[in-house]
């Protein structure tokens, strides 16, 4: 993973939408949290959505009012992008306001070397980027021959609980981004920090944490 691992304090930025699911988000955010009491500051993390108002995770359980919107938000190291139900990612894709306000925040922030990470159907959203040609990527094996399709110069691969492409890391479904989070963690902390981590979730994980 291509960060710059001599910055103390390192910014992720979570984005979120309306109908986003819970796990993809919350998942790889409490692993960050549990991080940061561990290691104080070593990272600042705050949630980005298009605009200001207030969005729903899916079916409406839980109300997320944003730290900041995609113009106002600090420059970030990491962006996560979870994922939602496979309809409301494709009904996102499709919708050309939302994809195109996207794609142009996730594009200009790839280049000041900001990492990308997409969780689950996330990487669909990702689709009109370019960062996703000519690598090998992962997602839920219920978008997994979509997100082929539209990206055709892409290498979809289905089993690996994620894969790191340098500037990219797409991850399978869900709980899968609690592995991705770990691993970053990892190369990013250490391995004695992300064991902690795995021992406070009292995770069950076929991660090997090296």
């Amino acid at each position: 993973m291509k960060i710059n691992k001599d910055k103390i304090t390192k910014n992720i930025a979570f984005f979120v939408f309306d109908q986003v699911e819970v796990l993809d988000l919350n998942g790889p955010l409490d692993v960050f949290v549990k991080a940061n009491i561990i290691v104080p500051n070593s990272f600042n993390c705050y949630t980005v959505a298009l605009d200001a108002a207030p969005v729903f995770s899916e079916s409406n359980t839980m109300q997320i009012i944003p730290n900041y919107t995609i113009d106002n938000c600090p420059q970030a190291d990491l962006i996560i992008v979870p994922g939602a139900f496979p309809e409301t990612v494709i009904k996102l894709f499709k919708d050309e306001q939302f994809e195109s306000r996207l794609t142009a925040w996730i594009t200009t922030q790839a280049q000041s070397d900001t990492v990308i990470v997409s969780i689950c159907t996330g990487a669909l959203l990702l689709s009109n980027t370019k960062l996703l040609d000519r690598k090998a990527i992962t997602s839920h094996f219920m978008i997994t021959d979509l997100l082929q399709e539209l990206n055709p110069n892409s290498k979809v691969v289905t089993g690996p609980r994620y894969i790191d492409e340098g500037n990219l890391v797409t991850t399978a479904g869900i709980t899968a981004g609690i592995d991705a989070a770990l691993y970053m963690v990892t190369d990013i902390l250490g391995k004695d920090v992300a064991q902690q981590i795995i021992e406070i979730f009292e995770y069950k994980s076929d991660l090997q944490i090296h």
